[in-house]
């Protein structure tokens, strides 16, 4: 093609990508243009002159940019039909570009720098080193003839680096011989980096002392950013001895230009790479010179006049990577001084701790988390833990964490130094809080590990801290509380403050308890303290809430003291009945409910930890309690049950059958009067009475205050909780001997195991009718006519909660509950929180049902009918929310603690239903999302919004994950570590091992797992459910099913006589299992096992699944009939499973789904060169040793 042809095709070119770029081009122009220039790419035979052309630099950048694009295509593309005149014509062209067809440095722009060296890159791996020996040369060449050429010769070995090693994006035998090669020209590549830095940074130090060089000032300081940048890409893998040699010489100039401001970040992130290697200790022992007197000195200067320069965002990216580098230091320094090595602990060990408190102690939030890793493992060290530098340094970093734990720092505030620094790092006041949160977690953990090397000092700075908040005025701050003056808010100074101290205590005294010996531990002090507590009085609820946790962290110092004992039941009993306004009609602040609450769990806690200490105090605490349920109004129904629970954690410390039941009797007479009375049967029996009773047909005019059905509601929330807490907290004694003696043991089953009976059983299986009645007529109410029978105000009674939506789709509740306004709730809000704790709280009963009162409740007459005629009524409508629990906290529990001996009889008929009829729901749930999938291109009606579909979705997915966990926790059982011998037989071990997805070999059926699949029906259902469900858009769901699962249930029916289109729909499922989830690994892995296992194990018996894999996508029919000869043909020699499961999956790889960003790629190959080492055996006779070193490699690797 002529000059003149390629002179118009470059002006339409020009006018095309003007068109592209231009932002008012209408969009037809733009797609046109795009499609001319996409077609000139592909087909047009002078791509090569063209790009050329436009490359020059008397263009516009843009039509630059994509002159450039146009040869990154052809190598890319065209490389293999080229000949090899074109290649070295376009090489040389491209070299020429570097060398004189780019603006000087300051002025280029960096997407042609960019572009520029990726073509070269591109031809380095497709040329390199076998066709191209030379290139390092030219590069060098090229380097030394300007700071514009330095500077693209840098981007190009970086970029080499990248895709070879970091990103490996080329074929295998090319990678090897480039890695191969570069590693074998290491040193030069090294030095030449090293010294294009050190020559730039010295013109650059000399020269901007000099305003009229300022050019080329900068010029030199582009090169340095630009060698600092590669050398970040090489020294994460290169050998240490490289990053070491010459004295240490590149760790020495890169301390030394951490005090260079405009390359100390690029020069921090080559340190943080350098220090955070791993690998062989003797390799790291150099780092250990980081340590020494200029090293620190330079590191620490660096870090003071970074942070003396106020908040300036780029010092501030400087500070956070030093700071890492500190962090990373302290690992290698854990991972070097051990008690088996020779490495000393380094003389400036209390420099380096020194400074790195400075970053703990800064205003910075994030840097004080990043610190607290690292003190962890200080903290912990067999060798440095007893260091004295390190344990002189305890009380300072304790001092640091007092004002470290202290809530402060909201983006949107300004009462704190952090605040400024928060704004740079967190997006909203609730990114803020969730960080501070795990942050808190992580100071809690180390002030833990602290306090066990020197328990005495943190406990007195506790206790100094305690008595400080004890004696100081309240400050409620700026911003006043809404309900009465002089309360706190959640932002106060006073409350935060609080709120760390407690935290602070409760992390220092239970590693007190554990550390000191019995006779040291400072029970005097202790003491004291919680009398300072016991005494304090306040009106406000959250410092009120922080009392009580300090009473709770020091309850300890009571088993020294019990005489202290009736002090701090009166103080927990008098916060269970807090109110700030007494007799207030408005309902009670989130801060006094949770005070409330607090109180009543924290005497909860106490009788379960301590049941020995309270037990003389018995009597007492069941007086008080009595007082209090005597009032209906003056305790919530949850409250009330806390205190009942509480009580019966003290009776089981009884220890006497007789006592304990009669107790039990007497608890629950008011609740057994309430739930047996006539008028309640006829109400838990019948869906319409029971809407009527608790309000739920009716049409309010004031939805907020007026309620005339609460009391209705309450009392059966308090019958239903009162039932839960006794058949959760009752038992028998742990000791057998102690429950013989006290009358619990009934008789041995037949391996010799105890049979105990339960002293709430008779009591709790009296209310069991009316239990399963108001079960059977809850999951009536969500028949579509008693939906219709709901009133006008409580139409929408049995939705989900705002609260259950947040927590499905996985979004952050908001931060801010303001807790000093009055919870306001609408009848409506309080009735959904009404059926829906009643409904989990019916299936907690039942879930905790048998693992309480064990046989006595497993020989109840006929109880597979009763519970199949109650929990299992009416399913179809049941909505997803609902279901979910009822597996969860009734079916799995009840599966888990039943005897093997009611599997028939109970179990069997209860899941085989249930299994067959949930695979039918989810299958049609999943052929809906599909579908909807696929029609949502299409204009949709606009009945079901977006956030709604999320909702479903997710919640199918969820329920999805509850069934598939329910028939693995009834149908497999995982074998332990001793099992796992028998693996290697059976699947392949190593090839798993190394993925970490367990093979699904080492799980066995259960004893029910049996029972179920014997069962026809049953045994089909598990079948299709299992494997349908490996081609549901769930991928967590897949991988565990494929784990756990498949393989289990299919060997169960293996011996039998499969039909072949059972066992090919088996095949098939799993096959479109891997073209749904096969992009992401855990998947495809299991995915391709299973696969494997079945086609090895079945494709003897079965000539099916060789058709069903000749359908298989881009199927090569040569290497499929090999491998299956190999399989069928018993003689031959067999491969390892590895390599048979390679050859399997390279066969299968056209099902194997891809990332949507990989789907409609474009595929580049690369074609492997002549290769280069052949390795040959040295002649036997030939003594290696008396060769020179070249004779050695010579012999070794004859090209």
């Amino acid at each position: 093609m002529s000059g003149d042809q390629v002179n118009g095709l470059c002006e339409q070119l020009v006018k095309a990508v003007t068109v592209m770029m231009d932002p008012a081009s209408t969009q037809r122009y733009r797609l046109e243009a795009l499609k001319f220039c996409e077609e000139f790419k592909e087909k047009c035979p002078v791509c090569v002159p063209c790009g050329l052309k436009l490359a020059e630099k008397t263009q516009t950048a843009i039509v630059r940019h994509f002159g450039l694009q146009i040869l990154e295509h052809v190598v890319k593309f065209r490389w293999n039909s080229m000949g090899r005149l074109e290649k070295v014509y376009l090489k040389n062209n491209v070299m020429g570009l570097i060398s004189n067809g780019t603006q000087p440095i300051l002025e280029e722009e960096s997407h042609i720098k960019d572009v520029l060296s990726r073509i070269v890159v591109e031809m380095i791996k497709r040329e390199w080193p076998q066709h191209w020996p030379d290139m390092l040369k030219e590069l060098d060449a090229l380097s030394k003839q300007g700071e514009t050429q330095t500077e693209l010769v840098m981007f190009i070995l970086l970029r080499l680096a990248e895709d070879v090693v970091t990103f490996q994006t080329l074929p295998a035998q090319r990678r090897r011989d480039i890695q191969q090669t570069l590693t074998q020209n290491m040193e030069k590549i090294f030095s030449f980096l090293l010294n294009t830095l050190q020559q730039n940074v010295n013109k650059y130090r000399r020269m901007k002392m000099d305003a009229s060089q300022e050019p080329k000032a900068q010029a030199n300081c582009r090169v340095g950013i630009a060698a600092l940048n590669t050398l970040a890409g090489y020294i994460d893998w290169v050998a240490m001895s490289h990053i070491t040699a010459d004295n240490c010489k590149l760790l020495e100039m890169l301390c030394l230009l951490l005090n260079e401001p405009e390359l100390q970040v690029g020069a921090a992130e080559c340190l943080l790479i350098v220090v955070s290697r791993k690998g062989k200790l003797e390799d790291r022992k150099p780092l250990m010179v980081l340590f020494g007197d200029v090293a620190m000195h330079y590191i620490l200067s660096a870090a003071q006049t970074a942070d003396g320069e106020g908040l300036v965002e780029k010092h501030y990216v400087f500070l956070k990577r030093l700071c890492q580098v500190l962090c990373s230091l302290g690992s290698q320094l854990c991972a070097l001084v051990i008690s088996e090595s020779d490495v000393e602990t380094p003389a400036n060990f209390g420099k380096y701790l020194e400074s790195f408190l400075a970053f703990t102690t800064h205003p910075s939030q994030f840097l004080r988390s990043s610190t607290q890793i690292t003190w962890g493992a200080l903290f912990r060290h067999e060798v440095l833990s007893r260091d004295p530098l390190l344990l002189a340094m305890i009380p300072k970093y304790l001092r640091a964490s007092m004002t470290n734990l202290v809530k402060v720092g909201f983006p949107s505030k300004t009462d704190s130094p952090s605040c400024e620094y928060s704004r740079f790092d967190f997006d909203s006041d609730e990114d803020f809080n969730c960080f501070f949160n795990s942050f808190r977690a992580q100071q809690g953990e180390v002030i833990r590990m602290a306090c066990r090397l020197d328990p005495r000092t943190g406990f007195q700075m506790a206790g100094e801290w305690l008595k400080y908040q004890l004696s100081t005025p309240v400050d409620i701050g700026a911003m006043n509380s809404k309900t009465g003056e002089g309360l706190c808010s959640i932002f106060s100074p006073s409350f935060v403050q609080w709120d760390a101290m407690t935290f602070f205590l409760e992390s220092i005294i239970s590693p007190m308890f554990r550390t000191l010996d019995k006779e040291k531990i400072p029970v005097t002090e202790g003491i004291e303290l919680l009398q300072l507590v016991l005494s304090f009085e306040t009106k406000d609820p959250l410092i009120l809430s922080c009392v009580l946790s300090n009473v709770s962290a020091l309850f300890p110092f009571v088993t020294y003291r019990p005489e202290y004992l009736p002090e701090v039941l009166s103080k927990l009993f008098a916060s269970v009945t807090f109110e700030v306004v007494e007799e207030s009609k408005a309902p009670r602040t989130r801060a006094v409910k949770n005070v409330r609450r607090h109180a009543c769990s924290s005497i909860i806690k106490m009788c379960r930890d301590y049941p020995q200490l309270v037990l003389p105090n018995f009597d007492m605490l069941y007086n008080h309690v009595k007082q209090l349920l005597s009032n209906e109004l003056l305790l919530t129904q949850m409250e009330k049950c806390a205190l009942m629970e509480a009580l019966v954690l003290i009776s089981n410390q009884f220890k006497d059958y007789q006592r304990q039941k009669l107790f039990l009797e007497e608890l629950l007479s008011p609740v057994s009067t309430m739930w047996l009375s006539d008028e309640m049967k006829r109400v838990l029996m019948n869906p319409e009475d029971f809407i009527r009773y608790v309000g739920a047909d009716n049409k309010l005019a004031d939805p907020i205050m007026e309620d005339p059905c609460g009391l209705n509601r309450s009392r059966i929330s308090f019958c239903v909780y009162t039932i839960l807490g006794v058949v959760k907290r009752a038992r028998w004694p742990a000791s057998l001997e102690e429950a013989k003696a006290g009358g619990f043991v009934i008789g041995y089953m037949a391996n010799g195991t105890p049979m105990y009976r339960n002293p709430c059983s008779m009591q709790v299986l009296e209310l069991l009718d009316n239990l399963l009645a108001l079960i059977r007529t809850h999951n009536n109410l969500y028949m579509p006519e008693m939906v219709a029978k709901l009133g006008d105000t409580f139409a929408k009674a049995l939705d989900m909660m705002e609260v259950e939506k947040n927590g499905i789709l996985g979004l952050p509740q908001p931060l801010l509950e303001l807790y000093d306004s009055p919870v306001f709730k609408t009848v409506l809000e309080r009735m959904q929180g009404f059926f829906c704790t009643l409904y989990d709280n019916c299936f907690h009963i039942l879930g905790n049902a048998g693992s309480s009162m064990q046989q006595d409740f497993y020989t109840v007459d006929g109880l597979a009918a009763e519970l199949l005629n109650s929990a299992f009524v009416n399913l179809n409508n049941i909505p997803d929310y609902r279901l979910r629990p009822l597996l969860r906290v009734f079916v799995k529990p009840l599966v888990l603690s039943c005897p093997p001996e009611h599997y028939e009889s109970l179990i069997c008929p209860i899941l085989g239903p249930l299994f067959t009829y949930l695979h039918m729901r989810l299958s049609q749930k999943w052929q809906l999302i599909n579908q909807r999938s696929l029609l949502c291109d299409e204009e949709t009606a606009d009945d079901n919004p977006e956030s709604q579909e999320m909702l479903e979705e997710q919640l199918v997915r969820l329920l999805t994950r509850e069934v598939m966990d329910l028939i693995t926790v009834c149908c497999v059982s995982k074998k332990g570590a001793e099992h796992n011998n028998a693996v290697a037989a059976d699947g392949d071990d190593e090839e798993m091992m190394s993925t970490d997805v367990s093979p699904p070999s080492s799980s066995e059926l259960t004893e029910l797992g049996k029972c179920l699949m014997k069962q026809e029906n049953v045994c089909t259902a598990l079948l299709i459910t299992a494997f349908t469900s490996l081609s549901w858009k769930d991928t967590l769901s897949c991988q565990r099913t494929t784990t756990q699962l498949c393989w289990p249930l299919l060997k169960q029916v293996l011996t039998g006589n499969l039909i072949p289109d059972a066992v090919t729909w088996f095949f098939t499922s799993v096959l479109k299992g891997l073209q749904m989830h096969g992009q992401h690994d855990g998947c495809m892995i299991a995915l391709v096992h299973l696969a494997f296992q079945i086609y090895e194990t079945l494709r003897p018996r079965y000539a099916e699944l060789k058709t069903v894999m000749e359908q298989v996508p881009e199927i090569q029919k040569e290497p499929l009939e090999q491998f299956d000869s190999k399989l069928l043909n018993p003689t031959l020699q067999k491969l390892t499973d590895k390599r048979r499961k390679d050859h399997f999956k390279r066969l299968i790889a056209g099902c194997i789904g891809k990332p949507l960003g990989e789907q409609f790629r474009k595929e580049v190959h690369i074609r492997n060169l002549p290769s280069l080492f052949k390795k040959v055996k040295p002649p036997l006779e030939v003594d290696l040793l008396d060769n020179s070193e070249d004779g050695t490699l010579i012999a070794l690797f004859e090209p």
